[in-house]
């Protein structure tokens, strides 16, 4: 019997103290109550409120996850281009040995 993919959702939460949270689920709404409430042990759990700042819809879990994965990897750089929809600015922060401009 196969079965259907479900959709999935990959996001990213900017914390209180202004760190981002990247996570998966197939259940959004239910998803940010938990994150918002706290009843989820973890990151986001100690630095509430969160606030959701960006989601990408996925056809299957396994997809989110596959995602999921790759941006935990990022630079802080790349996740606020994304969270902005600068997809220009993608490619040149993915280029080995990026750094930042200093802002001396």
């Amino acid at each position: 019997m196969s079965r259907e993919p479900k959709v999935a959702w990959v996001y990213i939460l900017r914390c209180s103290d202004g760190s981002y949270y990247i996570g998966c689920t197939t259940n959004l709404e239910q998803r940010m109550a938990q994150h918002r409430s706290g009843s989820l042990p973890g990151y986001t759990s100690i630095r509430r409120p969160v606030e959701l700042v960006w989601v990408s819809e996925h056809q299957s879990i396994r997809d989110a996850i596959q995602v999921e994965r790759q941006m935990k990897r990022w630079s802080r750089a790349k996740k606020e281009a994304v969270i902005r929809q600068d997809w220009d600015a993608l490619p040149g922060l993915s280029a080995r040995g990026f750094r930042p401009a200093s802002t001396t």
